[in-house]
């Protein structure tokens, strides 16, 4: 990376769990590309003054992560299409004081539906009711998938969002038998539900694609079980790097390739 100087610009990502993998994600391109950018990741909890922050300072890109992707919205002066579909936002970016919010999440997942081939008759079953979960239902919806089950906990949350899509909540785990199985929730994650199952095993056993959205750690105990039992995996990393790409290129003007992205991207996951 270049030397901190007064010309250079600034990016961040605001999370309830701060973690390094975009912040090398995103400074890795910025040092192959040669570009005056750096990246730094931040945790709040004054949402309101951190977004004050962004157009003050004139930070150009913020990226928004759990638990302030909804509550980010009034903060903002524009919300693009993917971000307005979904009402949820992942992205901002600050041209001269106006920020436009974007869901790269949504994105990223679409793509992978596609990449995948993941069958529209195929039953869904997805854990989780928040920001990330809506950017997973709406795209499964888009893609014409018309069975999908909302699991969630709350009641409020889920069936709001099942209902939002035209579909399924349930607040317990239904019999086995989904044929995707998605997680969208904190579990398996790095921290303090690192070891948890997101699903039983007899929903991995049963499933024809099992589909985790958290990144870090990789290898969750949900990726494990599947990789065990032999089912094809659509992994948080895939996720992530697809995502942040889409937001490397809204932050710089700069395209990059999908060898570009997947070496940033091996080298986000080493960190």
């Amino acid at each position: 990376m270049p030397i901190l100087n007064k010309d250079m610009t600034l990016c961040i990502s605001l999370a309830g769990r701060p973690s390094n993998i975009g912040t090398r994600f995103h400074n890795y391109l910025y040092d192959e590309l040669g570009l005056n950018f750096a990246y730094k990741a931040f945790t709040t909890r004054d949402l309101e003054g951190a977004i004050r922050g962004v157009r003050a300072l004139g930070i150009r890109g913020c990226s928004v992560s759990m638990p302030f992707k909804e509550a980010v919205i009034p903060l903002v002066d524009e919300l693009t299409a993917s971000a307005r579909a979904i009402d949820s936002v992942n992205t901002i970016v600050n041209d001269d004081g106006q920020l436009a919010a974007y869901n790269t999440d949504y994105e990223a997942v679409a793509t992978l539906i596609g990449q995948h081939a993941l069958d529209p008759a195929a039953s869904v079953l997805v854990r989780g009711s928040g920001g990330m979960a809506k950017a997973v239902v709406a795209a499964f919806r888009d893609a014409g998938f018309g069975q999908l089950t909302v699991l969630a906990r709350n009641e409020d949350a889920g069936r709001a969002l099942a209902d939002k899509y035209g579909y399924r909540w349930v607040r317990e785990d239904p019999r086995p038998g989904a044929e995707i199985i998605v997680n969208v929730t904190p579990l398996g994650m790095d921290g303090p539900e690192a070891g948890v199952l997101a699903f039983p095993l007899s929903h991995v056993e049963a499933a024809g694609t099992v589909f985790d959205v958290v990144a870090s750690p990789a290898q969750t105990p949900l990726v494990r079980a599947a990789q065990a039992a032999g089912k094809p995996v659509i992994s948080g990393a895939e996720v992530i790097a697809l995502q942040a790409a889409r937001q490397f290129e809204l932050y710089t003007g700069v395209s990059i390739t999908a060898d570009q992205v997947e070496r940033a991207a091996a080298f986000s996951r080493a960190g």
